[in-house]
């Protein structure tokens, strides 16, 4: 997402490598900041698992009259999954992030 101007109008690229020399010069010190990922392979078993706690969420939530039909069947067969196997899976390594 790109910033917003500071002034009335985009810098130029002189002007902004004026600004960042100038501040290099007094001493600014920079800060950088960048939001934290968790590794793809720890989002991979949150996310598993965050799924299945959806499920048997919406099962415990299900009205009595509702309990026989064919969608608490299926839920409570996605409740019943072992996924430990799936959470074991490792997802492929991409451009060196992980």
């Amino acid at each position: 997402m790109p910033r917003h101007p500071l002034g009335e109008r985009a810098m130029t690229a002189a002007e902004r490598q004026a600004r960042y020399r100038a501040a290099r010069i007094a001493g600014t010190p920079v800060i950088r900041t960048r939001r934290p990922t968790a590794p793809r392979r720890r989002r991979w078993r949150d996310a598993v698992t965050a799924l299945q706690a959806e499920y048997a969420a919406w099962l415990e939530a299900l009205p009595t009259n509702l309990h026989e039909g064919a969608t608490a069947a299926a839920l409570q067969a996605i409740c019943d999954l072992d996924l430990g196997k799936l959470q074991a899976t490792e997802p492929p390594r991409g451009f060196g992030r992980d």
